[in-house]
């Protein structure tokens, strides 16, 4: 049984390749990669390893295929993928690979990878789909609409002000956004205990070369044990689908029939009642919302990492966010078409 995002059909409304690929086994491995090359050179460079040694691992790395089937069986005996990757690399590469590095380090930074990379492209499309509905403003904003609070008719206003509740927690998202990937997009190093003893006096200055090789930010300790940035960055997944998903509320509710405050093309078909355009983008939007507010619990859950490393509360995250991130891009996907399907906004004439 697949999930909705993978599903042959049911993909179809769910799934956002682009976004998708960010969290993909193939990044990840990637991300993981590009941790032990960054690693072997910074060992290098700060005299902890034979730089020409080290710079003749990181050629044998770049260039690694990777036995999947044992990197599988590997992580079901051991509960993470690294002591099997290290193995791999180590027989393929001379020199101290992952020497003093931990696999908390290198699973982490590639998961420091993909939400930097996540973020990037969150911040386009929300660009893109506050640029959307400030048009929509531009054509419709003056025009009557009745105002409705707990869903019944009060007072007459206007469309721009139905619009603003939309369109001005996305310009806060962007500022947010900014705010938060300084936070997130961190290299992991802490080694065995998440105290970078193994690295000794040099430790800041292999750190700061890691991270700077990587695009990533350097923070003063490991934060294996503290996991309020992962939380933050799910939660902000959560806050923006939660803006899309009352947009497409609001919506669902303004194209029902009898009411018909907006038209909408492309509505999607009934097979028993031909006559039916249902306003299927707007669902999906209030369904990912709701999506991503269940699973942003379990990111909170996963802040409860026991003493200086857990294996029940990380493994959490792998489960949870890859789809919550998925999640996020499809719906800024769905309501930017969404706004593209706008015919008129305004009280019927």
């Amino acid at each position: 049984m697949t999930d909705v995002f993978d599903h042959p059909w049911l993909g179809g409304l769910f799934a956002d390749a682009e976004l998708a690929a960010l969290w993909a086994p193939a990044a990840q491995l990637e991300g993981m990669r590009a941790f032990e090359i960054a690693w072997i050179r910074a060992l290098g460079r700060a005299g902890r390893a034979d730089p020409v040694q080290a710079e003749a691992a990181a050629e044998a790395l770049a260039a690694l295929a990777f036995d999947i089937d044992d990197l599988r069986a590997g992580t079901a005996q051991d509960g993470v993928v690294v002591p099997r990757l290290v193995a791999q690399m180590k027989a393929a590469a001379p020199g101290p690979v992952h020497a003093g590095a931990t696999s908390q380090d290198v699973i982490d930074t590639a998961t420091a990878l993909a939400m930097r990379d996540t973020l990037a492209l969150i911040d386009t499309r929300l660009a893109a789909l506050i640029e959307g509905l400030t048009a929509l403003d531009m054509r419709f904003g003056t025009r009557p609409l009745m105002g409705r609070t707990r869903m019944q008719a009060a007072t007459q206003i206007t469309v721009h002000d139905r619009l603003a509740p939309w369109l001005l927690p996305l310009l806060q998202h962007r500022t947010r956004l900014a705010e938060l990937r300084p936070r997130v997009a961190l290299v992991q190093i802490g080694g065995a205990s998440g105290d970078r003893a193994a690295l000794g006096a040099q430790a800041e200055e292999v750190a700061a070369d890691v991270a700077a090789a990587l695009g990533l930010g350097n923070p003063p300790r490991a934060w294996h044990a503290m996991r309020d940035g992962v939380a933050e960055f799910a939660s902000f997944l959560s806050l923006i689908t939660g803006t899309l998903g009352k947009i497409g509320q609001d919506i669902a509710l303004m194209a029902q029939q009898g009411i018909g405050e907006i038209a909408l093309s492309g509505g999607g078909g009934s097979s028993a009642m031909p006559h039916k355009q249902n306003p299927v983008l707007a669902e999906l939007l209030v369904t990912l919302a709701r999506f991503n507010a269940v699973q942003v619990s379990a990111l909170h859950q996963a802040l409860i990492h026991e003493q200086e490393r857990s294996g029940a509360a990380w493994a959490l995250e792998w489960m949870v966010l890859p789809q919550m991130a998925q999640a996020a891009g499809r719906a800024l996907l769905t309501a930017a078409a969404l706004a593209s399907q706008v015919q008129r906004i305004g009280t019927p004439e």
